[in-house]
């Protein structure tokens, strides 16, 4: 049972994200989640003219932008 439970915990951590719903799980405007994206400063991937974002891959880079940036 706990297999189960910890595949769909793994499931919702690896959701793609749209820009709007990363603003909104980031705290921040969509248009400064756009900006950034555009700027390369946070890991996307365009595919068909729209950005997409790994929630993992976001959660990694933060971790990691919230360590650099403490030092």
């Amino acid at each position: 049972m706990k297999k189960n439970g910890a595949k769909h915990a793994h499931k919702q951590n690896t959701q793609i994200m749209t820009l709007r719903e990363v603003a909104k799980y980031l705290g921040l405007h969509a248009m400064t989640v756009y900006k950034l994206t555009r700027e390369g400063r946070v890991p996307a991937a365009k595919i068909g003219g729209q950005w997409r974002f790994k929630r993992d891959v976001l959660d990694e880079w933060l971790e990691a932008q919230m360590h650099h940036h403490s030092g």
